[in-house]
């Protein structure tokens, strides 16, 4: 099977939904194109190929469909876009300056003034507003045309240039001495509006965009490299895999690494939207993008370039925003007829006037209140602006959202299958329950301590994490011996201990005798249990250790909260009936599947699926045929890659909290869709028709044009303000 090949390319020159969707026609004919998604509010199309392709005929294909397009090599810089929109501000400026004298008769004749400017003074202002600040929508409709298609800029240099001409003709005819009823202030103030429109909307597009470009910020160009011992400031391209790198205090990491020396505290917030500093010692993983804290580390490089988790994290956000929700697809069905039926209705207006005994300067002048009105830019931005403003501000807060269908689709979801070690349990074994018999739980502690020094064992660190807890510093025994399958054993202050399991126990002929009951219940809830025995010079039991998972400290948060949205939860796991069910009745989930196989979770997951949408949350290998098979699959931060493969939704921290934050945010961006294209598709089914009836002169459809899809962006951007809910799990 072909892998594809991906290609985004930055276009310029799109200005409606109409553009976008003929630069996708355009792009979609090119042999080998297999898909493409054109993106309006970041201005980018994304190829995907089954065979390798010269980005040129990509290019050549954009171009031809009367549109610019480049490589994201050569695409512009931050200082293009700022010395463009300078350029864009003053051409804004110079438009209202001659304007506005044009509109002040109209303005004052409310007020009783009755005073009009000479009509060579009008044709004056209006001329360089028409032809030279109005340029660009000429040059952008002729290649419309040429390219067999409408788009905005056709429908207002259309109805510009109607009212531009009329006021011609009126002067022409008009008797000499007398004053002709002039409409040059409607062709000139109405590009005054849509160019202001435009330069709103550019730049609130600029900000959707404003999480990739905070990302992209983190990335360092330099980094200092150690070299037996010297210190050598390079460029990152220059670094290999397993290169030393140190990283002073304040300093943001240069690569992902391994702590090798010193200590210190790491702040991941724009990384992980973890808002605590991270500490940070020899062993610690670190990731590029993060800020050192307060000491300066050496640390060795584990990932580069494309393959560090920060450019993974902006390719799956650059995906995100890339991508087209399943609802766009009406909208795209929209945008391609829209202009040719927005010219009908004009004609229509132009004779249904002119039938109805109106002068030809009332037909005409509808007719361009009907061109100018309409709008197919909001529609075109509607679903776009507000993927990126809520996969922009759920990335901030370590909540990645892989495409615009996970988006749309999380919405939808009434019930939420959690995977339990990793998931809703640290996954990581910790003493969940400790009896003394002789001594007290420090001393047995300090004893279990002793034989466990130096072991990896994941329940010695247990121990061991328990002693230090606790400021217990036990030294350790002589003559330690692992026992097979059964523990350890040492000798401590002139006494031979030993830590094991029940074979331990049973070989050392001793007596469970007032343990026993607390050993069943243990065990019964799943627990591991060891055994601390004395084997001389007195054989006895002194003490029985329970280690068990624990669970994370935002686990009954997330639940309590689901809950509350009416979204059911319930317990996938491959582990025993007694430790899911202790996990469950902890958490007040009702609905439990323990010790089912990998290869039997999806098929779980698709019995569930008839009866509810279902989210499927993971962090393993074995979860991923279970994510994969849920209508959304949610990976845990600090799981496999292929779960994170498999899901649509990645969190970057290991929270449960952020679960319910991830659908929350799917909501409200969804909703924020749903809220623009009713606004556009309204918007345009009132507007046209009030224009048509005459209701609506130039100046105010112009004026509702602009306001349109400024009104449709800002709105989107009101998803920036989002935050999940950080109230403290209460358990």
């Amino acid at each position: 099977m072909l892998k594809p090949v991906y290609f985004d390319l930055p276009i310029s020159g799109m200005t409606c939904a109409s553009c976008a969707g003929r630069v996708e026609r355009a792009l979609a004919k090119v042999p080998g194109v297999s898909r493409v998604s054109v993106n309006l509010a970041n201005e980018q199309a994304h190829v995907e190929t089954l065979t390798p392709l010269d980005p040129a005929t990509l290019i050549a294909a954009v171009l031809k469909a009367g549109y610019g397009a480049t490589t994201l090599e050569n695409q512009p810089t931050e200082v293009d876009y700022q010395q463009h929109l300078r350029k864009e501000r003053w051409a804004l400026f110079l438009a209202i300056a001659l304007a506005v004298p044009l509109l002040l008769p109209m303005l004052l004749e409310p007020l009783g003034v009755h005073w009009m400017l000479p009509a060579w003074v009008q044709f004056a202002l209006a001329t360089p507003v028409q032809f030279i600040l109005g340029a660009r929508f000429y040059v952008a409709a002729w290649k419309a045309v040429r390219a067999g298609a409408g788009n905005m800029d056709l429908l207002v240099a259309l109805g510009t240039s109607a009212g531009y001409g009329l006021s011609l003709y009126e002067w022409a005819n008009a008797a000499p001495g007398s004053m002709p009823h002039l409409y040059f202030e409607a062709s000139a103030v109405v590009i005054a509006l849509v160019l202001l429109g435009k330069y709103l909307e550019s730049r609130a597009k600029r900000q959707t965009a404003s999480a990739i470009r905070a990302l992209e910020a983190l990335r360092p160009e330099r980094a200092i490299q150690v070299i037996d011992g010297q210190e050598h400031d390079v460029a990152i391209s220059a670094l290999r895999l397993g290169d030393l790198v140190a990283v002073k205090p304040g300093e943001r990491f240069p690569v992902d690494g391994q702590v090798l020396e010193g200590r210190s505290h790491a702040d991941e917030a724009l990384i992980s939207g973890e808002s605590l500093p991270v500490p940070k010692q020899p062993g610690d993983k670190v990731t590029g993008g993060a800020i050192n804290g307060e000491g300066r580390l050496v640390v060795k490089t584990t990932a580069l370039g494309a393959e560090t988790v920060l450019a993974r994290i902006i390719r799956l956000v650059e995906d995100a925003q890339a991508g087209k929700a399943p609802i766009q697809k009406l909208v795209d069905k929209v945008s391609q007829v829209f202009v040719p039926v927005v010219l009908l209705i004009a004609l229509v207006t132009l004779i249904g006037w002119l039938l109805a005994d109106a002068a030809l300067e009332t037909a005409l002048i509808n007719a361009v209140a009907v061109l100018v009105i309409a709008c197919p830019c909001a529609l075109g931005l509607a679903t776009p602006t507000a993927i990126m403003a809520g996969t922009g501000v759920a990335a901030r807060y370590g909540i990645l959202i892989k495409d615009a269908e996970a988006l749309e689709r999380a919405h939808e979801v009434t019930a939420v299958v959690f995977d339990k070690t990793g998931t809703l349990t640290s996954g990581t074994p910790r003493i969940a329950h400790l009896t003394a018999v002789a001594g007290s739980e420090e001393q047995i502690l300090e004893w279990a301590g002793a034989l466990q020094r130096g072991s990896e064992h994941p329940l010695a660190k247990a121990v061991l994490d328990a002693c230090k807890e606790l400021h217990i510093n036990p030294t350790a025994v002589e003559n330690s011996q692992s026992l097979a399958g059964r523990g350890i054993a040492g000798t401590f202050q002139g006494r031979m201990l030993a830590l094991g399991n029940r074979r331990l126990l049973e070989e050392s002929a001793l007596p469970m005798g007032e343990l026993a009951d607390a050993a069943r219940t243990w065990e019964a809830e799943g627990r591991t249990l060891s055994w601390l025995i004395e084997q001389s010079p007195n054989p006895a039991v002194l003490g029985l250790f329970a280690f068990g998972d624990t669970l994370k400290p935002g686990a009954l948060h997330a639940v309590q909260q689901l809950s509350a949205r009416h979204i059911s939860s319930h317990l996938l796991t491959g582990d025993n009936q007694g430790s899911a069910r202790v996990v469950a009745q902890a958490l007040g989930i009702n609905d439990v599947h323990a010790e089912v196989l990998p290869a039997d979770k999806a098929a779980t997951v698709i019995a569930l699926k008839k009866h509810h949408v279902v989210a499927m949350v993971g962090d393993g290998i074995n979860d991923a045929p279970a994510l994969a098979a849920a209508d959304i699959g949610i990976a845990m931060g600090g799981g496999t890659d292929v779960a994170m493969q498999a899901a649509g939704i990645t969190l970057m921290r290991g929270d449960p909290r952020l679960i319910p934050a991830a659908l929350d945010i799917s909501r409200k961006t969804y909703a924020k869709i749903r809220q623009n294209l009713f606004w556009a598709f309204v918007y345009n089914l009132i507007g046209i028709p009030l224009a048509a009836f005459g209701f609506l002169n130039p100046v105010l459809a112009g004026a509702a044009m602009a306001l349109s899809s400024v009104s449709v962006v800002s709105n989107a951007l009101l998803l920036k303000t989002w935050k999940p809910d950080e109230q403290e799990d209460q358990k």
